[in-house]
């Protein structure tokens, strides 16, 4: 099971740290959601997840439906600055 971290800036800490929940749930598959935050303070965060299926999740980055991006955006995710890794 491959260990993702996500990263993106985000409009507020505090107002993307309450959406931990949605983030939970809009990622089927996914265990050991984490979410980071930079250590400076800065609106950089991240979140750490594994996931038992990475090509479904491939898919869905690849073409973010608009309700999930709509979702990420209302937590105060700067939307393009997501940048996706996976444990090599």
């Amino acid at each position: 099971m491959p260990r993702i971290v996500v990263t993106h800036d985000v409009e507020g800490l505090e107002r993307w740290l309450a959406g931990h929940a949605q983030r939970v749930s809009a990622l089927p598959g996914a265990t050991n959601v984490t979410d980071l935050v930079a250590i400076d303070g800065s609106n950089h965060a991240a979140v750490a997840f594994d996931i038992d299926d990475l090509d479904v999740l491939k898919a869905a980055l690849s073409e973010m439906p608009p309700s999930v991006a709509a979702d990420a955006e209302s937590h105060g995710v700067i939307t393009s600055t997501i940048a996706v890794y996976v444990e090599a």
